[in-house]
């Protein structure tokens, strides 16, 4: 019998695609990005979100979203991991970079990129999700004794939330 955990699984918000010159790491977020982000930051505080951890793509747009979740949430700032390996991520990407977590954190958010965080999530709970769209949220329950368990896990969908969900 492994420990609870909780894995939030975060879409960042979304990009601007105004400046083709721009490169794709380095696109900011959009002003619907920069309204969706806080709103889902209020909305995860409302539901008691308290992460122990938050790692973020190091992209311009995945940034900006967990820091304005963070901010949200009353999440430090200075506390924010940035994981290169998080940068348009597959599934397997993600795992390992979430399997070298230490086993304290019981709470991780990963704030990254599509297709890699849809198809985890499907991995992980089975519920055939689409997509996640920008900004959208993906918590999972898991019983695991540490992160490194993580691949093969199966988790339980605690909530699946995103900026127009009614």
């Amino acid at each position: 019998m492994g420990r609870k955990r909780q894995l939030t699984l975060l879409r960042h918000a979304k990009s601007s695609w105004d400046d083709a010159g721009v490169k794709d790491r380095d696109r900011p977020l959009n002003e619907r990005g920069e309204r969706d982000a806080p709103l889902m930051g209020r909305r995860l505080r409302a539901r008691g979100a308290r992460p122990t951890l938050i790692l973020t793509s190091p992209a311009v747009r995945a940034r900006r979203t967990a820091q304005i979740i963070a901010r949200e949430i009353g999440y430090p700032q200075e506390f924010l991991q940035r994981e290169e390996d998080l940068y348009l991520a597959s599934p397997e990407d993600i795992i390992a970079v979430i399997a070298r977590q230490d086993s304290s954190f019981r709470d991780v958010v990963v704030c990254g990129h599509n297709p890699g965080l849809t198809e985890l999530a499907n991995r992980l709970t089975g519920a055939g999700i689409d997509n996640v769209p920008t900004a959208g949220v993906v918590v999972i329950g898991l019983d695991l004794k540490s992160w490194a368990d993580l691949d093969g896990a199966e988790g339980e969908l605690l909530l699946f939330d995103y900026p127009r969900r009614k």
